[in-house]
């Protein structure tokens, strides 16, 4: 794959300025390919220049410059380059035109091709982000050169094509002819198509016209959900443009929810395409839902900041995704029935950055320009920095700056920007405009550097009075800290509910994140110290719980004093807010990864907890960290089985508590989490045969799946088993299960066969990025690391080839779900190798690379979490032998 470099990028704006794309595509020419004719204006700013279109086609036919027919007896080498060059062009207007074949992809790049098993129907959509535009159209690839997009297209009569603006059939009916509205100026990246014979629901608001669109085997839950689907879209909408003074800037907002999609959503101007899990098929709990409503705020708040407003290079990505993270957690919270959003993003997605910002392979949020070099490197920077970390720092912004004074910042770079391109430096001077505040210094503390700060209290009682002193420090790695505005919140236990916990106060203080002897300052502005411990002196009994970022304004790990410990222990599901249980959780989930709390307490506290909880993400978000990382990672094999029987037996507490109809979504949780965790097969075979759990739900596809993947696991399913629930589910999510299913027996054959289609060993067709990761997620299980012991070695270099010849989607796939669930140090040092080595065809491409870093730092966490365990658990023994001696 090609990779345009910054100085490439930078040099190409210098020289061009491109004007218009008129692109005809022709997807009428079967399976494999699809035609494309892009015609471009564009104007040369200097005599003699020297540039390239990229290109990425199957088969290149005709290039025409400014009516003049280029040479194309190296037709191959350019096709192998994926660029076209441009020679000795005079200054002024040019006109380029390009006929290609180009190749469907069944990775989810480019144009997809996806025929439904459901039913036999083909439905395409596009992926241009960040650089695969040029697998769908000849294009000066890169965000800064903007332009207006005419699209016209070929499609079976009977299809539907969408883009970016209001798309009308032309022509006879037959003929199958589309044509879309030009769009304003926008970015190659964001270029949309989708066709098929899509099921459509529309309506207008606003004087502007929506549509939801999904494949036909979907209608139905679609069709279910489109109030829901449009009140959350027009509730945001006008939210938005109560806050933003530039009115929506296209002519239509359709939504699109494609197959085999590998991002959540992608905000193209005017055609949203969404991941198609987002129709629900199945069962799904409120929190799901709110996840939903959440990525449509997000996408729509990207028609602003991103797609009116787009920066120049990627360097600036998180302006992009931190603003879209923030505005859709806030805008639900403020406009919708979901006034939780703030706890569910503390407890499950704030995570994302954390653990990716302690990770070697951070990265300021902000990267320094010459850190994101090309768009191989750009493209790692999709991560949990980029969304999770950035809307917190964002978060944490609005506390300090206001959000008045934050708007009309944001109002000011609009104003200043539409339909341009911006930088960070941009940004900044925006907000600092309006606000009157140093951002600069803020955004060089916050967004320029790497790591997580931690926050420790130490309470001091003397008498009737108490001092709490709160330490201040940064990362190992970088040592410095940053600026908190945070809320402290001082807890009592109810007298007459002792487990219950109330709010006696709650104090605000700022920690300057000050180093070399400057001072922090208390609230009522005594000094504080020397600048890594803000110190605080009240008056009274110390309260029962004194929790930090209370309200989870910040960025940072918290730490509880031994005393606040003690409560949460015996009140945590007391504590009145859900915002403030959140933080408690993440508090716990981050000793546990630091080796500080022993991951058998984390479930003990969940076993004690968990059944009194009412928010449904946080119940989700504790659950799939006690399965997947606790029970699965950081506990020994030895005490793995204590360990499921403890998240089982939470469970069914859940289920106890909602056994009278009420929290369905509570209870679809611990179903879902007693179906991964069961070690025996009876209950799950009585519940599969009898079509329900006795109280409910009723088993719908989805659960069907989950059980009979886990029967599997524990060799209580067969392949006819199998192939009995693919003939009762035959849709798309029903061949994934299948495959995940069949991956997950513990049998040598299967094992040997799932291998072979994960990295096509044996010459058989490829999977669908989809297949590829059901496949992978079925085959390695802790039951059955003894039958999976040969593949250890074998994963890297079977990785290392798969990602090369597939490129980043799969790479992305097979290490993800496909990198082995062994925690020993001989998975470590394989890993460690793969990394070095010094053979480029043994060297992992850079896709892959980055998410075999992080896969390998995990592990090594994995190990430390276990060796400490182990130390603290021998000290516990000789500590009680010297006891028993004395």
């Amino acid at each position: 794959m090609s990779v345009l470099t910054r100085d490439e990028a930078q040099t190409r704006a210098r020289l061009i300025e491109v004007h218009r794309y008129t692109i005809d595509l022709d997807l009428t020419r079967g399976d494999e390919t699809f035609g494309s004719i892009t015609t471009i204006r564009f104007s040369a700013r200097e005599p003699d220049a020297d540039t390239f279109v990229e290109l990425n086609p199957a088969a290149l036919h005709r290039v025409v410059l400014d009516g003049r027919e280029l040479p194309l007896d190296n037709a191959e080498d350019l096709i192998a380059e994926e660029r076209l060059p441009l020679t000795g062009l005079a200054e002024g207007e040019h006109e380029l035109r390009v006929e290609a074949d180009m190749r469907y992809s069944r990775t989810g790049e480019g144009m997809h091709r996806f025929t439904d098993p459901a039913d036999g129907e083909t439905y395409l959509y596009t992926m241009c982000c960040m650089s695969d535009a040029n697998g769908v159209f000849a294009a000066f690839d890169q965000p800064d050169l903007k332009a207006v997009f005419e699209v016209h297209v070929t499609a079976p009569p009977e299809w539907t094509v969408l883009g970016n603006g209001i798309a009308t059939r032309v022509g006879e009916p037959d003929e199958g002819r589309w044509s879309v509205a030009p769009t304003p100026p926008i970015s190659t990246y964001l270029v949309a198509l989708a066709a098929g014979p899509y099921h459509s629901v529309r309506t207008e608001h606003a004087g502007l016209p929506f549509g939801l669109h999904v494949r036909r085997s979907l209608a139905p839950y679609l069709d279910a959900d489109a109030e829901e689907l449009f009140d959350i879209t027009r509730r945001c909408f006008d939210r938005y443009h109560e806050i933003f003074e530039e009115p929506y800037p296209f002519d239509s907002y359709d939504q699109a929810f494609v197959p085999e999609f590998n991002s959540g959503a992608m905000e193209n101007p005017g055609l949203v395409t969404f991941r198609d899990e987002f129709v629900y098929r199945s069962a799904v709990t409120d929190a799901e839902r709110q996840t939903r409503a959440m990525v449509i705020a997000h996408e729509m708040a990207h028609m602003w900041f991103g797609d009116l407003v787009t920066m120049k290079w990627w360097d600036d990505i998180w302006l992009n995704e931190s603003f879209a993270e923030y505005m859709g957690y806030q805008t639900l919270t403020e406009t919708t029935r979901y006034t939780d959003t703030w706890a569910d993003f503390g407890v499950r997605r704030k995570n994302w950055g954390y653990d990716a910002d302690q990770r070697p392979s951070t990265h300021p949020v902000a990267p320094e320009p010459e850190q994101v070099p090309d768009t191989g490197a750009a493209r790692l920077n999709f991560d949990g920095i980029s969304y999770a970390k950035g809307a917190s720092a964002l978060r944490q912004l609005v506390a300090w700056l206001g959000q008045k004074d934050f708007l009309a910042g944001i109002n000011t770079h609009f104003a200043r920007h539409r339909f341009g391109n911006a930088t960070l430096a941009d940004f900044i001077d925006s907000l600092a405009e309006a606000s009157g505040r140093d951002v600069h210094a803020w955004a060089d503390r916050w967004l320029r550097t790497t790591g997580v700060d931690t926050l420790t209290p130490t309470i001091i009682a003397n008498g009737g009075q108490w001092t709490a002193e709160i330490h201040h420090r940064g990362s190992h790695d970088t040592g410095t800290t940053r600026p908190h505005r945070i809320a402290i919140g001082l807890y009592d236990h109810e007298p007459a509910a002792p487990h219950k916990l109330v709010l006696r106060d709650r104090v605000e203080a700022e920690l300057n994140g000050a180093q070399n002897g400057a001072q922090n300052d208390t609230p009522d502005g005594t000094p504080g110290g020397d600048g890594s411990t803000l110190t605080l002196s009240f008056t009274g009994p110390r309260p029962d719980l004194l929790l930090l970022n209370d309200g989870d304004l910040t960025y940072a790990k918290i730490r509880l004093d031994p005393g606040s410990w003690k409560t949460v222990v015996r009140s945590l599901s007391g504590l009145p807010d859900a915002l403030g249980r959140a933080v408690v959780w993440n508090a716990a989930r981050d000793m546990v990864r630091d080796g500080e709390l022993a991951p058998g307490a984390y479930l003990d506290a969940a076993r004690a907890h968990l059944p009194h909880e009412t928010d449904i993400a946080i119940v989700q978000g504790v659950l799939a960290f006690a399965r997947s990382q606790i029970a699965d990672r950081y506990l020994p094999a030895r005490r793995r089985a204590a360990a499921l029987a403890t998240i089982t037996a939470t469970c069914r507490d859940l289920l106890r508590r909602t056994e009278d109809g009420s929290g369905p979504g509570l209870r679809l949780a611990a179903v879902r989490t007693f179906v991964d965790s069961a070690t025996s097969a009876a209950e799950l075979r009585d519940w599969l045969d009898g079509d329900t759990v006795p109280g409910g739900p009723a088993l719908d596809p989805e659960l069907r799946w989950q059980i009979l993947g886990r029967l599997a696991v524990l060799g209580a399913a067969t392949p006819d088993d199998i192939d009995a629930e693919l003939a009762r589910d035959s849709s798309a999510t029903g061949q994934e299960g299948a495959a995940r299913c069949r991956a997950a027996l513990p049998d040598a054959d299967a094992k040997r066969a799932a291998w072979a289609v994960i990295f096509a060993t044996d010459g058989g067709p490829e999977l669908s990025n989809y297949l590829v990761t059901a496949t992978a997620g079925g085959f390695w299980q802790p039951e059955q690391h003894s039958l999976l012991a040969e593949y250890v070695p074998a994963y890297f270099p079977a990785a290392v080839a798969v990602a090369t010849r597939r490129g980043p989607a799969i790479a992305d796939a097979v290490a993800r779900w496909g990198f082995p669930t062994t925690v020993d140090a001989t998975t470590l040092r394989l890993g460690e190798e793969c990394l070095s080595a010094d053979d480029p065809s043994a060297a992992p491409s850079p896709a892959l690379r980055r998410r075999l870093a992080d896969q390998i730092d995990d592990l090594r966490r994995a190990l430390r979490v276990r060796e400490a365990q182990e130390a603290q658990e021998a000290q516990e023994a000789l500590e009680a032998t010297e006891a028993t001696e004395a």
